[in-house]
């Protein structure tokens, strides 16, 4: 059996950082909204022999395309724990299983750049577990709010990344409510080289807090809300706004020069990307996106520049044989 899966990048168009909880997560109030910027995950079955060991349910991982050598090939990637997180949740132990998962993942999200690439890979994965465990294995089926838990299990994007859209999030991010949009929205995304850790960026937020260097956090996200729901691009340009930046931009100053060349650009507004290190610049239309991506391109202060639309859905499944 061969399936298929995708999911998609996602920007914060609001970002408040809570304090700190007991459980070591910050409260978070943001909002949401997927990117047409996508992954694909495939599940190819093969014979149970081709397992490495009895406790998981995949035999193998390979990556291929965006920032591929940045992404781990064994069971810690958030992908592979998904499948093997299904297997658990419809009580098969994998070394009951007749046939053992390959996955294959295509990244067209960048890593390690904010956008929940590793969040949408075990998205996709979740879906791909579930139709193989059940239709190949016999194994009972999960519903989508069980489902829903197994994502809020593996992290905090997770659960957006598996429904897609534009999402208010509270909690870890994880407690969605769907929020009216009348886009599209068009994004310019200019990766940087090298990645940020989202735990370094929330200590440096911390740091930056406890030395007084920080106003309170932004845990008011009408502004936003309501600028989605008109539909206007310079109405949501003055609305975006994201606690994580000035750690961000405390850990990677280099960041500054980025956001100042699209701004210079004509972007109607610029912000880091959830942690970073991308870059998001919001645009009134695609070709004015096209525009400010090319100077971006030209000044030489990111790795890589990308153009995508918003907002896309959820994960899904995809025919064998779709692109």
């Amino acid at each position: 059996m061969t399936l298929r899966a995708e999911a998609h990048a996602k920007v914060n168009l609001h970002l408040g950082v809570g304090p700190l909880r007991e459980d070591g997560f910050h409260e978070l109030l943001t909002v949401f909204q997927s990117l047409s910027l996508r992954s694909v995950v495939e599940l190819h079955s093969s014979p149970r022999e081709d397992s490495p060991g009895p406790d998981t349910a995949v035999s193998s991982l390979e990556v291929t395309g965006l920032s591929a050598r940045m992404v781990p090939t064994d069971s810690s990637n958030l992908a592979w724990r998904a499948v093997d997180a299904v297997a658990r949740a419809v009580g098969v132990e994998p070394s009951d299983l007749p046939e053992s998962a390959r996955l294959r993942i295509q990244k067209g999200i960048p890593v390690a750049g904010g956008m929940a690439g590793g969040s949408a890979d075990a998205a996709a994965a979740l879906l791909l577990a579930r139709e193989w465990l059940s239709e190949s294995c016999g194994a009972p089926r999960l519903d989508d709010h069980a489902l829903e838990e197994l994502a809020a299990e593996l992290g905090s994007d997770v659960p957006f990344t598996l429904r897609g859209g534009t999402m208010l999030g509270r909690g870890r991010g994880e407690k969605l409510t769907p929020v009216l949009s009348r886009g599209p929205w068009w994004w310019v995304l200019a990766l940087a080289d090298g990645g940020l850790s989202t735990p370094v960026a929330f200590r440096k937020l911390d740091d930056l807090r406890a030395a007084g260097n920080l106003p309170e956090p932004a845990l008011d996200s009408s502004a936003v809300v309501q600028a989605l729901a008109s539909g206007d691009p310079r109405r949501l340009a003055e609305a975006i706004h994201n606690d994580l930046e000035p750690a961000a931009l405390s850990v990677r100053p280099d960041l500054r020069r980025t956001l100042h060349c699209g701004a210079e650009s004509g972007a109607l507004a610029g912000i880091v990307s959830g942690s970073g290190p991308t870059c998001a610049f919001l645009c009134s239309d695609e070709a004015h996106a096209q525009a400010v991506a090319a100077d971006i391109a030209d000044a030489g202060v990111a790795r890589l520049t990308l153009v995508a639309s918003a907002p896309s859905g959820g994960a899904a499944l995809l025919p064998a044989d779709a692109d």
